[in-house]
Order: C-alpha cells, then structure tokens, then sequence
C-alpha cells in the first residue's frame, strides 16, 4: 500500500507538519528526503531495508555511493536525495562551528568529520583552521594517498595555518580500512605537527581518525 492511501493521521509528512521532525522515526525522516516509494513497497518499507542493509543513519551516509545504489530500488535519483541530504547536514555543520567554536561542540566536530571524511575511499588528511574563539576559519584536505611522516609535510602545514592566521587547528584523517586505532606512524606524525606549529604559537587541540562510522580522538586518548 503506497502512503498515499495511509490514514493521513499516520503520513509522515503529514504528521511531521504537525508534530515537528523529533516526532518520526528514522525510517520516516528518511521516506520524506525518499519521496515516493516503488512497485510493491513504500517509500517508508524501502528507507526501513536501507536501514537494515547499513545498520544506521550514520552508516548509511557514510556508505559509498555504489553500494547504495546497490540496494534495489535506490536510483540514481533517490541515491542523489539521499546525498542531497547529507550535504545539507554537513554544511548546516559547519555554520554551527564557524558560529559556536568548536569547543563549544565537540558533538558537532565529530559528526562534521565524520560527514566529511566518512565516504572516502581514499586516505585524507584535512585540518579545521580555528580563531582565537575557536570558530572555524576553514577546513582544507591538505593531503591524500598514504599518510606517513614523510608524505604530510609540517612545512605545508605551517604554511596553511599561517595563511588563514589560524591560532588553533584540529587535524583528521581517515581510515578506509575501518580500523579506528591510530599507527605508530599516525603517533609519529601528530607529533611532529605538534612541534612544528608550537614554533609559530599554534594549537594543535585534537587529531580524529574516521573510520566508516567511528571516530578516535587523539586528545581522548592521551596521545597529544
């Protein structure tokens, strides 16, 4: 039964005009962005299997494109909505933290480099330059490939605090292997940084790994 022919009482379009978003499940949220279900199914039954094939939201939008299409009856319009979405989400983000600062929302740094980062299958390496509040100046991917000492330079990263006039940066990469734990490598270069920015009186306050829909904080972990 499409939701057309729901009881309007039980539409979730109809009832989040009425009740606000915090009132629907996940599965309905993401019917809303779906728009129309297919042949046999709902919009609501597809986004429930989408949730069921990744786990989570989170993991849903941390999933290549590829294999959400992969799921039948995600085309490529409806794959596109969902992108759409997650775009959304990352910049609504990113205008909290350059409003808030960041340590007013260590939730949202997490989520905004997770969003960022999450559907990479390549290894990233970017930095959040902050001002002196804190608040987000920029965010730049300064590096890609394999992430050793010797390919992330401190020099170039220097340079890029120096140009934004950073007084603070938080340093993520990703893992496309889904292992969150950081490599001796990964401790070696973190500290490196560390010690080439306290020579230009920048702050390194934290460095994340994403891998797929968990985050590490080097500063959680003592590892600063």
């Amino acid at each position: 039964m499409s939701i057309s022919e729901w009881p309007e009482s039980e539409r979730p379009r109809e009832r989040l005009l009425r009740n606000g978003p915090q009132s629907l499940a996940d599965a309905e949220l993401l019917a809303i962005c779906l728009r129309t279900g297919i042949r046999g199914r709902s919009a609501v039954e597809l986004a429930r299997e989408l949730l069921a094939r990744f786990g989570s939201i989170r993991a849903l939008f941390c999933a290549a494109t590829q294999d959400v299409r992969a799921t039948p009856g995600m085309g490529a319009a409806k794959c596109a909505q969902v992108l759409a979405a997650l775009e959304l989400a990352r910049r609504s983000l990113r205008e909290e933290l350059e409003t808030r600062g960041v340590l007013n929302s260590p939730r949202e740094v997490r989520d905004y480099l997770g969003l960022v980062l999450a559907r990479t299958d390549r290894e990233v390496f970017v930095a959040l330059m902050l001002d002196a509040q804190h608040r987000v100046l920029a965010s730049e991917e300064l590096f890609h490939g394999t992430l050793t000492q010797t390919s992330v330079y401190p020099r170039e990263v220097v340079k890029a605090a120096l140009r934004r006039n950073a007084a603070a940066v938080i340093f993520a990469h990703n893992h496309p292997s889904g292992v969150t734990e950081p490599s001796h490598a990964d401790e070696l270069l973190t500290r490196s940084l560390k010690s080439a920015l306290a020579l230009v009186d920048v702050q390194v306050l934290d460095h994340f790994i994403v891998a797929g829909g968990r985050i590490l904080s080097f500063a959680e972990r003592g590892l600063l």
